[in-house]
């Protein structure tokens, strides 16, 4: 539910963030926050929304009912941009049309000038403004919900992207001059675009994004799930048939591990955890709601490593949290819409930020995508790649292993994407990736130098070494030389026997653009 009133009123479940609304509404006006899509934010405005309007029935039992004691009811100017694919300038500014219409019927306002002509959008805010205060007695209150979305549109259209940006930056143009006339302005979105772009008259602009104050001002803390929502653990613990302690450890994994701030306490995805209580099933809910077209957009337009975003990458708050609008690098956009978070924080570097997946179901989204983007073939494709991989090591036969993957690479459409190494590199991590319960790494470091992919079974460790247009001999003498295989010469079977170690060299032909060659040779 993303309606305060609806689950206030069917005394669902609701996790308590009005004292962080008081302390917002009490110590400043003017707000910006960017979290993930389903995250929350939608709740959170329409939290507000009831707080501002004074409906203080709704509040009983909340931090805010001993902390609030007037309880004025103010006008409330709501503007939501989240359910809206933005595909023409049309689209948006029949929805800016439609909101401005329903406030104007509402405090009896003309859209029309004398001549009969529809008023520019900023001239319409405006007048609404003007007689919403007085009618009511009461300043306004502004609140924006998925701003960015006409902007994520259109990210990768520059000509398309510039004039949604020229449309709302003259649709919110009215709130700097009607200063004196707004009580309280709250904007929220996924990403952060620069504010010259949009909101080039808020100066007084408070972006609480990465405050640790605010930090669990959207999804639920592993404080709250824990107290909060622990009959609806415990009830699923029993359907799965293990204990309390183990099912927290499963969430934690699949749904856990976002941090927005240098202190910020563990967050959960809260759309992915209350649907896996209700169904009483680990599945990926947040993926399958679709990945975002911006970010699919972006992905093309990227050279990205996957392995680099499982170990984390090394970065400053000006590298990631930055406007995403004309920027060549992919981290902000990867971090601002939920797919890196900060991993961790230590002040005595010069990049202090560790940024990574924050959990199993990003991760395994991610890559999917990512194999999706870069092949051209949907999820059973490699599927069936997978099952064969996870066989294949199982029963040490290593040939049917490579089929699989010769046999996914020539069903690749050939204008799926530039067949280059870093092509290969991914595709061949990402098969391998979701060929679980095999611990992958992919680009493994090693002292002298990194490893394509590290395969470890119950039994057996392949340190595999793929090459395009190379030679098979150099790849098992690189094996060798670089000590790929050093690290793992200690680990043991659960019999306490040493592991099976193996060199695998694939070589892969460009103009065949598939495998066609191989040989393995134990280590």
């Amino acid at each position: 539910m993303q309606t305060f009133a609806k689950i206030r009123e069917n005394n669902a479940i609701y996790i308590d963030k009005t004292e962080l609304i008081y302390k917002l509404t009490h110590e400043g006006s003017v707000y910006f926050l960017s979290r993930p899509r389903r995250f929350g934010k939608s709740l959170l405005i329409d939290t507000m929304s009831d707080y501002f309007s004074g409906r203080k029935e709704l509040f009983d039992g909340l931090a805010i009912d001993r902390l609030e004691s007037e309880w004025k009811k103010y006008p409330v100017l709501r503007f939501d941009f989240s359910n809206t694919k933005f595909e023409k300038l049309e689209d948006l500014n029949e929805l800016i049309d439609l909101q401005l219409g329903e406030y104007e019927a509402a405090f009896k306002v003309s859209a029309l000038t004398t001549s009969g002509k529809k008023r520019k959008n900023s001239l319409r805010l405006r007048n609404i403004i003007l007689a919403a205060e007085k009618k009511t007695g009461q300043k306004v209150v502004f609140l924006v919900d998925e701003y960015d979305a006409p902007l994520l549109d259109t990210l990768v259209d520059s000509k398309a992207f510039e004039k949604m940006r020229q449309m709302l930056r003259d649709f919110y143009s009215p709130l700097k001059a009607n200063d004196a006339h707004i009580k309280f302005i709250f904007i929220s979105g996924i990403t952060k675009f620069s504010q010259l772009s949009i909101f080039s008259e808020l100066n007084n602009l408070n972006i609480i994004s990465m405050m640790d104050e605010y930090a669990s001002i959207c999804g639920i803390t592993e404080e709250e799930m824990q107290t909060q929502m622990r009959p609806e653990i415990e009830n699923f613990a029993k359907s799965m048939g293990i204990t309390f302690d183990q099912t927290c450890a499963k969430l934690k994994r699949k749904y856990d591990g976002y941090h927005f701030s240098e202190k910020s306490p563990d967050i959960y995805n809260p759309f992915s955890l209350l649907k896996a209580l209700k169904e009483k099933k680990l599945k990926d809910y947040w993926f399958e709601t679709g990945t975002p077209t911006f970010l699919v957009e972006q992905i093309r337009n990227y050279i990205i490593d996957p392995n680099l975003l499982e170990t984390g990458l090394q970065a400053g708050e000006d590298e990631f949290n930055v406007p995403a609008e004309g920027n060549k690098n992919p981290i902000p956009v990867l971090y601002q819409s939920g797919y890196l978070t900060i991993r961790g924080f230590d002040g005595s570097k010069f990049l202090p930020y560790t940024l990574a997946y924050p959990n199993e179901e990003v991760r395994e989204g991610f890559i999917k995508g990512l194999l999706k983007n870069y092949s051209g073939q949907e999820a059973t494709a490699y599927n069936t790649v997978a099952n064969t991989i996870i066989n294949g090591f199982n029963s040490g036969d290593i040939e049917s292993v490579i089929e699989a993957i010769k046999a996914y690479l020539c069903d690749i459409p050939f204008e799926a994407a530039k067949r280059d190494e870093r092509f290969y590199s991914t595709i061949i991590f990402g098969v391998f990736y979701l060929a679980t319960p095999f611990l992958v790494a992919c680009e493994r470091k090693t002292a002298t130098g990194k490893a394509d992919v590290i395969v470890e079974t119950k039994t057996s460790v392949y340190a595999i070494e793929f090459k395009l247009d190379g030679i098979i001999e150099e790849a098992l003498n690189q094996i060798d030389k670089k000590g790929y295989l050093t690290p793992y010469k200690n680990h043991r079977t659960e019999s306490g026997k040493p592991k099976k170690l193996h060199k695998v060299a694939v070589n892969i032909d460009s103009k065949k653009k598939t495998i066609d060659d191989w040989k393995i040779v134990k280590g």
